[in-house]
This record gives structure tokens, C-alpha cells and sequence, in this order.
């Protein structure tokens, strides 16, 4: 178990064998569920119980292990995901902001578009979403 900010977080070690998931939940014992998809309800069932706790007030973080190497790849599949969706999302937010200050210097929406190779109606977008963005964040900072 650890602290997460004042939540405790059980961790959930998922093994395979062949009538289901054996899940042993650290600092606390085991358990098991006919299926993964189960495994998380099914540990904090038992995780309530065992400590006399509500089910609610902890989270549980769920380790699969699959051996082969398999998790760890997963693992980094998903971190590579997660920071291809950062990456994509920065390039936006760039994208948007260029469209901006070419229209602040002036340039028109079709000279906007041949500059960015967009059409004319994507330079329309990108100027609506980055007044959106600054509006958001104008929010934002005097909250």
C-alpha cells in the first residue's frame, strides 16, 4: 500500500492461471476473479472487507502480469500513447497560435492557408479554437 496524496493506493499484482486471475493485493492478501475486467472490483471488495473500510476510499492500482516481457511493453506502449497525445495536442495548440499572429499581421485567411497548407475553412477553425484556448485561459488565471 501507499499514500497518494492522502488516499491510500493498494497495489494489485494479476496473475493468470486456468480457472481465472489470482490477485494478490499487497499488505492485505489475496484473492481472485474469473476475469480481468473484474480483477479491480473484485480487490477492492476484498480490500474493503479485510480492513473494514467503505470501497470507496481508496484507489487500487492493478498490475496484469502476463510474463514474456508482455506488461513492460504494454506499459511502454501506453506511456509512448500518452506522450504522442501530449506531443500531438502541443503541436495544436503551436499550430493555432501561428494562424493568430498571422492574422494579426494582417494576412488573410487564404494567405493563412497557403502558408500553413490548410484550406481557407481550416484557417477559419484554428482562429476560432485559439480565441477559444485564450478565453480558457484568460478564465483560468484570474481564478
Amino acid at each position: 500500500m501507499s499514500d497518494d496524496g492522502g488516499r491510500a493506493v493498494y497495489t494489485v499484482h494479476a496473475r493468470r492461471w486456468e480457472h481465472g486471475w489470482e490477485l494478490e493485493i499487497e499488505s492485505v492478501g489475496a484473492t481472485q476473479s474469473h476475469s480481468l475486467k473484474d480483477a479491480e472490483m473484485m480487490a477492492r471488495d476484498y480490500i474493503g472487507l479485510a480492513l473494514d473500510i467503505p470501497a470507496d476510499s481508496f484507489d487500487v492500482e492493478l498490475v496484469p502480469e502476463v510474463g514474456d516481457g508482455l506488461a513492460e511493453q504494454a506499459r511502454r506502449a501506453r506511456a509512448e500513447t500518452r506522450a504522442a497525445e501530449k506531443a500531438r495536442d502541443e503541436a495544436a495548440q503551436n499550430f493555432r497560435r501561428v494562424a493568430r499572429r498571422l492574422h494579426d499581421e494582417g494576412l488573410t485567411g487564404k494567405e493563412i492557408g497557403i502558408i500553413l497548407g490548410v484550406s481557407t475553412q481550416r484557417v477559419s477553425q484554428l482562429l476560432k479554437d485559439d480565441a477559444r484556448d485564450r478565453t480558457h485561459q484568460e478564465r483560468r488565471s484570474s481564478a
